[in-house]
């Protein structure tokens, strides 16, 4: 089976749509370092105010409702919240409140929603609940006027602006720094306060990569099929990763953990087959080095890697960096960026526009 074919010319010859009238997507992924700095300045206060009401009340765990791109913040925050302050995180399953009515006990949570627009019902339903039941309730959205602000006791206001294009890049990133921020802030970790100024510059960094990403997206014009792996802190990234080449470029990219992927999924792999990751130094780093390294060893796998560790980018075909100094903690915020660039350009080389994905809308209402 041929997922990809490795031929230039052919590649930035065909199918590449103009640039010039209509480029939301592009624009709004090129604003994320100056939404993260707004957001950082502007709501670091109210960041501290939620913090300081989640320490007095006697909260056992958080009860965290999403849906797509969202849902993929809370895996990161199911990470961060779990490493960095010791609150479990449970995903929370809205059908059983809106369809089955059978909503669980959410005795000492905090109940979060996490939602753009804040206006999708059953996130919404999910803090209502959390209401009646006597719960702390978080709203993270970009919308303060939303039906979702409007059933919390707290909102934290993303400050992403106006998002315009269908597939969600700059209200991801803010998602994932309002979830940073308000780690910080439950720790009192001041000096924390200082490295998490660090994320708009080095998203501006990984931005400078723009031109070397749209030559490197044409040798995958053709690929149909891919995996994205990740782990740690990045699983949320490869799901991310995973949800934007579906939704733009219509490739069936599964997302996986680098660990669940050796137990079973592994046997798609063949010759070629485009494997992307995930892997910034840390904790994980070693592991994944290891898989990706027997994948295109052993299975011929074309590797697209994103990473601040040379070792990693030297075991990629196609290489993506991010600024080396950034804590594997805070790599999510940065290492979305060239996939979101992979993504976008991608879609331009396939020939589809990158404005209007089809069947898919910029709010979707779901019950």
């Amino acid at each position: 089976m041929v997922i990809c074919r490795w031929q230039f010319p052919a590649c930035t010859k065909r199918g590449i749509i103009p640039q010039g009238k209509s480029m939301s997507l592009f624009s709004e992924i090129n604003e994320q370092p100056e939404r993260l700095k707004s957001l950082l300045s502007s709501q670091r206060k109210t960041a501290e105010k939620i913090a300081r009401a989640i320490q007095g009340r006697d909260i056992d765990y958080v009860f965290l409702a999403a849906r797509g791109t969202s849902d993929n913040a809370a895996r990161y925050a199911n990470y961060v919240w779990g490493a960095l302050n010791g609150l479990p995180i449970a995903l929370a399953t809205p059908s059983l409140f809106t369809y089955y009515k059978k909503p669980p006990r959410l005795k000492n949570a905090l109940v979060m929603g996490i939602s753009q627009s804040g206006q999708s019902p059953d996130i919404v339903s999910v803090l209502e609940e959390g209401k009646k039941q006597n719960c702390l309730t978080l709203a993270v959205t970009n919308e303060p006027d939303s039906p979702l602000a409007d059933h919390a006791d707290f909102m934290l206001d993303i400050h992403a602006g106006d998002e315009k294009a269908v597939a969600a890049t700059k209200t991801y990133t803010n998602e994932l720094m309002a979830i940073a921020m308000l780690s910080i802030a439950m720790n009192n970790e001041k000096s924390q306060w200082k490295v998490l100024e660090k994320v708009p510059g080095w998203a501006k960094q990984s931005l400078k990569q723009n031109k070397a990403i749209e030559q490197s997206a044409q040798r995958y014009r053709y690929m149909r099929q891919c995996v994205v792996l990740g782990r740690g802190y990045n699983y949320a990234t490869a799901f991310e990763w995973a949800l934007k080449l579906k939704e733009l470029t219509y490739v069936e990219a599964e997302p996986y953990s680098s660990a669940d992927f050796q137990h079973g999924p592994i046997a798609m792999i063949e010759r070629s087959f485009p494997v992307m990751a995930v892997m910034p130094d840390g904790n994980v780093f070693e592991t994944m080095m290891n898989a990706l390294t027997h994948l295109r060893n052993d299975f011929g796998a074309e590797l697209v890697i994103v990473s601040n560790h040379p070792d990693a980018l030297a075991l990629a075909q196609t290489p993506l960096s991010i600024p080396r100094e950034i804590p594997e903690w805070l790599s999510p915020l940065v290492g979305i960026i060239p996939a979101q660039l992979f993504a976008y350009h991608l879609t331009l080389a396939k020939g589809f526009d990158t404005e209007r994905p089809r069947s898919i809308h910029k709010v979707t209402e779901t019950r």
